[in-house]
């Protein structure tokens, strides 16, 4: 019996040392994104864009991100809108082409989903008279800020190939799910994706409202067509040597699912994702990062193995508190005792600590967004609800990794941009 508790201690220590690396890492990762630093100099409009947005069946929004793009303040001659109407059924390629659209109809059974379809139009940008200095990415239900164009551009000139935007939330009031899913994506964008920008390191691309420069596209060829294209490409970029840059005040609004059932099923399929291109790509990024020293390539890593990591702390978790419960009597005889033990102390210094991050550092994060308001922080309360249910998603993105169904989200409603922004 003894014999078995020291091997379960033993256990939980390993668990909980690598637990607590990775999160001071990301912990320490996250400071860097508390101070912002805004450009001062304007830039002029240089250089020309393919905006293509990938649409499967989206009658219902499709106008309205064609319109957001072509009110956008950049010279209308400068850019195109593309829109790729990928194996749909519906109406989305003539309110597409009255909305002043380029329209490219796609038909393919087999080869389903965003990343074929971006492939495929990529291919045909190529083979264009007219040429452009870069492609950006969009969704279907997407809304986009007037500046993007122009922070894209600024960020292109600094000599960055390839560029992610600030993804914002259109309906982050409409439900806990789409509150908790707007904080998720408000923090990430502040404490890792700005962070690392200020930290010379890569950021990650988000499935939508990125950049990459034509030439660097044809040299590497897209070849992303898992069911986190976006992962896949970041990892692909790293190895080649190349950053991913950040456009903190390039801003595009993005619909979240509203109940847990739908967003459940889309973060499961982001996990499959992940647990694909990790992999592929983890061992070759981590032997990247040993032989040439190279951090940027560690950082992408252990950003691509974010299943394996939410995995690793749920274990500790659930281990630590069978431990802690174990040992409920004697924390509260030593609490008594005015913390004469060491572990009661650690265990306090736990829940400070976790306090400390609920209730102050992510909400200060969320002021520092402008994003924190009466009913968003009622939604922070029940974050960790949502936090949760990432541990049974992430096992079963890795169970089903080589699962390659594509769920599409339905959008029920038409938002515009100007009274999103109004609203704003």
């Amino acid at each position: 019996m003894d014999i078995f508790k020291s091997v379960v201690q033993s256990i939980i220590a390993v668990f909980t040392n690598v637990v607590f690396i990775i999160s001071m890492y990301y912990l320490f990762l996250s400071f860097f994104g508390i101070i912002r630093f805004r450009p001062k100099t304007k830039v002029e409009p240089k250089n020309s864009f393919a905006l293509i947005v990938a649409a499967h069946n989206e009658e219902m929004v499709i106008q309205d991100i064609v319109n957001s793009l072509n009110i956008v303040d950049y010279p209308k001659e400068l850019y195109d809108i593309f829109v790729i109407a990928d194996n749909c059924n519906d109406k989305t390629a003539l309110k597409a082409r009255q909305a002043g659209a380029i329209v490219c109809e796609r038909f393919n059974k087999e080869q389903r989903g965003k990343g074929y379809a971006l492939e495929w139009m990529f291919d045909k940008i190529f083979k264009m008279e007219k040429k452009y200095d870069s492609v950006v990415v969009f969704d279907a239900d997407n809304l986009v800020s007037k500046d993007f164009l122009n922070e894209m551009n600024r960020m292109l000139c600094k000599g960055y190939k390839v560029v992610q935007g600030y993804l914002d939330s259109k309906n982050p009031k409409d439900t806990w799910i789409t509150g908790s899913y707007s904080i998720a994506f408000w923090t990430s964008n502040r404490m890792f994706q700005l962070s690392r920008s200020n930290l010379g390191l890569s950021n990650q691309l988000g499935g939508t409202g990125f950049c990459i420069d034509t030439e660097t596209l044809k040299e590497l060829g897209w070849g992303a067509t898992c069911l986190t294209e976006d992962l896949e490409f970041t990892c692909k970029l790293v190895l080649n040597g190349h950053k991913v840059g950040w456009a903190h005040d390039a801003v595009i609004y993005d619909e979240k699912p509203l109940t847990l059932v739908q967003s459940w099923s889309q973060r499961k399929r982001w996990m499959q994702g992940f647990a694909d291109v990790s992999s592929r790509y983890f061992f070759k990024l981590l032997k990247k990062s040993i032989k040439e020293l190279n951090f940027v390539a560690l950082d992408c890593a252990l950003y691509s193995i974010q299943p394996i990591v939410i995995i690793l702390v749920g274990i500790a978790a659930i281990l630590n508190a069978v431990n802690y419960i174990e040992k409920a009597p004697q924390i509260i005889s030593n609490v008594v005792n005015a913390l004469h033990s060491t572990s009661s102390f650690l265990v306090m210094l736990s829940g400070a600590l976790i306090i400390i991050m609920q209730f102050i550092y992510t909400p200060f994060i969320l002021v520092l967004e402008k994003k924190l308001n009466f009913k968003i922080f009622i939604y922070y309360i029940l974050y960790p609800i949502y936090a949760i249910t990432w541990l049974p998603i992430s096992i079963q993105g890795i169970i089903d990794k080589d699962k390659k169904e594509w769920s599409h989200t339905l959008h029920t409603r038409s938002v515009n941009i100007k009274e999103l922004e109004k609203a704003n």
